[in-house]
């Protein structure tokens, strides 16, 4: 390892250390190293930063984080509440439950863990108050269920890692259906045991007159993944335009069918996404000048031959890999992440024969749980933040949620095929 590259490591972890924006950390840790380095003219920074974000692809991530917030306020995340509360009725813990098959769904139409968890939280954790659930209880399952907008499609997470490793979208979409299933039902069995011990109950009894009332309500909700997915694996459309379909859907709903969106709603909607995708974009800018360095170092080169000779079997490496994206998603954002990392495995998938799809939903389940993950874990605070209560208030009821993700990972790892064969059947 050079001096110049361990400086640039260096300055990193420092500036992250200092809670520093991750966007901020790279670019200064970016620009130190060609200072240090005198490897490039300091237009480098500009030039790779504009390469890293000039892609049609990423063209998605603003449409599907504006379908989400139309889709929000235009009325269709309450009836998605409507239609679980519904189906569970008064079970043990069935509010709980209720909030994680809704963030499933509303996952499914956001593309955001954040914003699941925002939009699910302030109809639900009330709710959950009120029933005597412990509010440090609520925000874990609130903010483990809500990550799953990370794995479940359409994920602006796997649209990210799908631009940044050449992988098709629509394949990570249909592979993340199932996993994301699985983690859905491990949480609620988790909410379940949980909430078995303290007593806490459901809401309303089960009626087939209510749950065939609420199913009718949500109809119009439910058609947008359908619309959404099923688009894109006919291809009918790419996943860019699958967002702007979205878009069109969420507010033509919202504006003529349930007239739920204003004027001002809107502009407040529009600059909320302009301000959010700036964000986004900014890290992946950053992260490409970061990213083209380390490939420069031949850094993805030192990776292999670290792996190769530590270990023969793939299922191992895997592990170690995986290991690797739990420790780095407790204080690392995830979009960085994936761009400085997927570069850096990609080689090393391709020497143990992993199907970069394949590994792409096991590092989603990955970054979903290091965004309930202390210190950083973003979808935690954002729950925390949402049932107004400390983050240490959480952590007693956490270890069980994050247990059973971490199982779910691994029983992915033994058992490949519950990720590969239905891409491999409808592709």
């Amino acid at each position: 390892m050079s001096l110049a590259l361990a400086l640039l490591l260096v300055v990193f972890v420092v500036l992250v250390l200092l809670d520093a924006p991750i966007a901020v950390a790279l670019g200064l840790s970016s620009m130190f190293y060609l200072l240090i380095a005198d490897a490039a003219p300091m237009m480098v920074v500009a030039q790779r930063a504009v390469a890293g974000i000039n892609s049609f692809t990423l063209l998605a991530i603003p449409l599907f984080l504006l379908a989400g917030l139309l889709m929000v306020h235009g009325g269709l995340a309450p009836r998605i509440i409507a239609l679980c509360s519904a189906l569970i009725g008064r079970r043990t813990g069935g509010l709980a439950m209720v909030m994680i098959i809704a963030c499933m769904m509303f996952g499914s139409l956001s593309g955001s863990g954040v914003a699941d968890v925002v939009a699910i939280g302030t109809m639900m954790l009330p709710a959950m108050k009120d029933q005597g659930y412990a509010p440090g209880f609520s925000a874990s399952a609130l903010g483990c269920a809500g990550s799953l907008g990370t794995v479940i499609p359409p994920s602006i997470v796997l649209i990210v890692y799908g631009t940044a490793t050449n992988s098709s979208i629509g394949q990570l979409f249909i592979a993340a259906i199932l996993p994301g299933i699985l983690l859905g039902l491990g949480l609620m069995l988790v909410a379940w045991w949980i909430s078995r011990r303290n007593g806490w109950q459901g809401g309303e009894l089960f009626s087939w007159e209510e749950l065939g009332r609420a199913a009718k309500g949500s109809i119009l909700a439910m058609l947008a993944p359908i619309i959404i997915v099923g688009g894109i694996r006919l291809g009918v459309f790419t996943p860019t335009e699958a967002a702007g379909i979205g878009v069109a859907y969420a507010l033509f709903i919202g504006v003529f069918v349930y007239r739920a969106l204003s004027l001002s709603t809107l502009m407040r909607l529009l600059r909320e996404t302009t301000e959010m995708t700036g964000v986004i974009l900014l890290v992946i800018a950053s992260a490409s000048v970061f990213g083209w360095i380390l490939a420069a170092e031949q850094v993805p080169q030192m990776a292999v031959n670290g792996i190769t000779q530590a270990t023969e079997s793939g299922t191992v490496a895997l592990l170690m890999m995986m290991a690797v994206l739990l420790i780095l998603g407790t204080f690392m954002e995830s979009i960085a992440i994936i761009l400085i990392l997927a570069p850096v495995f990609l080689p090393i998938l391709g020497h143990y024969g992993i199907d970069p799809v394949y590994f792409g939903i096991l590092l989603t389940i990955n970054l979903a749980i290091g965004a309930n993950t202390p210190p950083l874990g973003i979808d935690l605070m954002a729950a925390c933040r949402v049932g107004e209560i400390p983050l240490s208030a959480s952590f007693k009821y956490l270890i069980p949620f994050l247990g059973v993700m971490v199982g779910v990972l691994l029983l992915l790892v033994l058992f490949p095929a519950l990720i590969t064969d239905l891409p491999g059947i409808l592709f």
